[in-house]
């Protein structure tokens, strides 16, 4: 497998394209559970599937490089990508999981995405495995699975390149403090050193269609209970850190300045950035993004900023 650093593209994966649709790759007909349990009987089917399954089951939506990623960090014995790639293809031919690719006026899109499929949840739920999927969550438009991705890739990031990684949640429930509103970040991750921790929040911002008005509605609940924190706010020990992840470096500046037109800027604390690609270089500790105020000039300079505890 091609190693994140040496990625030459320039435009993300999970950025959103023109025109673009879902388009579904999965196994079409009718599987029965009893088929499947004589391939796990057989062996057909064993505990790396499962894995697989938990995985997808955790994360909702996953690409195979991810799966891939994953799995090494935590020391799951396989092979290659291409293993990988034929144990996913069984899983959707059995209807465990299912695969959908995007497609725009480019053409097809580079990679698949796998996500749970009916007989995923009946598996799961024999071991006893929470397992909220519906059919309906395979519905979701491109830019709310292209949000899920990116999130999840940041987290896969971290976790496998921050020295000081201690644990990660999916989607993070947090609760807005004076609306009372509830709200789900796309992805927390929680750093430890030298018995001090950080939690890092991480909002994924896609140019869908209308994205600058959804974007300014996020923020007002991210400014809501960033300014009214007080310890043990949504589980919360102290108060994390906010973290845009853009599409581009362009992105990052037109994300600002909604938050500034908006005013919506956070009262003595720091909002940072990043982008999907910057997640690829192999240290994350330069990765973060934060937007100055010249005095002079009244200008707002991107400056990089060294965090240290992500060495």
């Amino acid at each position: 497998m091609v190693e994140d650093q040496e990625i030459k593209t320039t435009v993300s994966p999970f950025a959103i394209r023109e025109g673009e649709i879902k388009t579904f790759d999965g196994k079409d007909g009718y599987v029965s559970i009893n088929q499947i349990i004589h391939k796990i009987n057989l062996g057909h089917i064993n505990d790396v599937h499962f894995k697989i399954l938990d995985l997808v089951n955790e994360f909702e939506f996953l690409t195979s490089r991810q799966i891939f990623q994953i799995l090494k960090h935590k020391g799951v014995e396989i092979k290659s990508q291409d293993k990988l790639n034929t144990k996913l293809e069984q899983l959707v031919k059995t209807k465990i999981l299912t695969r959908y690719y995007f497609t725009s006026e480019e053409g097809k899109g580079i990679y698949r995405i796998y996500c749970m499929e009916k007989m995923g949840k009946y598996l799961l739920n024999s071991k006893e495995v929470e397992c909220k999927w519906q059919p309906t969550d395979n519905t979701k438009p491109v830019a709310l699975i292209k949000k899920r991705l990116a999130g999840n890739q940041v987290i896969i990031a971290y976790m496998r390149k921050a020295k000081n990684f201690n644990q990660y949640k999916i989607k993070p429930v947090i609760t807005a403090k004076m609306t009372a509103k509830t709200f789900k970040a796309h992805g927390e991750v929680k750093i430890a050193k030298n018995g001090k921790s950080l939690s890092l929040i991480f909002e994924c911002v896609r140019r869908e269609e209308d994205w600058k008005e959804k974007f300014v509605e996020r923020m007002r609940l991210y400014k809501d209970f960033l300014e009214n924190f007080v310890p043990f706010d949504s589980g919360y020990e102290a108060r994390p850190q906010l973290i845009l992840v853009c599409e581009d470096d362009k992105h990052m500046v037109e994300t600002f300045k909604e938050i500034v037109k908006n005013k919506l800027e956070l009262e003595n604390i720091k909002i940072y950035f990043t982008t999907d690609l910057k997640q690829n270089a192999e240290k994350l500790n330069k990765s973060l993004i934060e937007f100055v105020k010249n005095e002079d000039t009244g200008k707002f300079n991107a400056n990089n900023i060294e965090f240290k505890i992500l060495e």
